[in-house]
């Protein structure tokens, strides 16, 4: 059995035909319009996408959950660098009362967090 295919087969299409024709490729898990064309034309199963929305709505949180977290981590983690720096008491009170502010946005976002994870795991309950 060949590997790769040798022989062409064209076929002219309407703007509007061609449109509809890759937009259902789209749709498929097909790698290109020829894979689709030939499973079609040879009329193979073609393997349709599923577009799952709750799947959709809870990676889009964990996502802004990840992102969140990684950029108050690295202010964490400069923020404590900066602390191994410190040589004196006076330095120290002054680091601490300035990052005071990071701290309370590190416990808002854990509240957040906590509270978008309550929120999808009744979503996964549902269903």
């Amino acid at each position: 059995m060949e590997k790769t295919p040798k022989k062409w087969i064209s076929i002219r299409t309407k703007p509007a035909e061609y449109d509809i024709i890759y937009s259902q490729y789209q749709q498929t898990t097909c790698r290109n319009l020829s894979q689709y064309a030939r499973q079609v034309l040879l009329k193979k199963p073609v393997v349709m996408k599923y577009r799952n929305q709750s799947a959709d709505e809870i990676l889009s949180a964990l996502i802004a959950i990840k992102n969140e977290m990684a950029a108050i981590g690295n202010n964490y983690n400069q923020a404590v660098k900066k602390l191994h720096t410190m040589k004196d008491i006076p330095e120290m009170l002054t680091w601490i009362l300035s990052n005071d502010l990071r701290q309370q946005q590190l416990v808002d976002f854990s509240r957040d967090m906590l509270h978008q994870l309550e929120k999808i795991h009744s979503l996964c309950m549902q269903k």
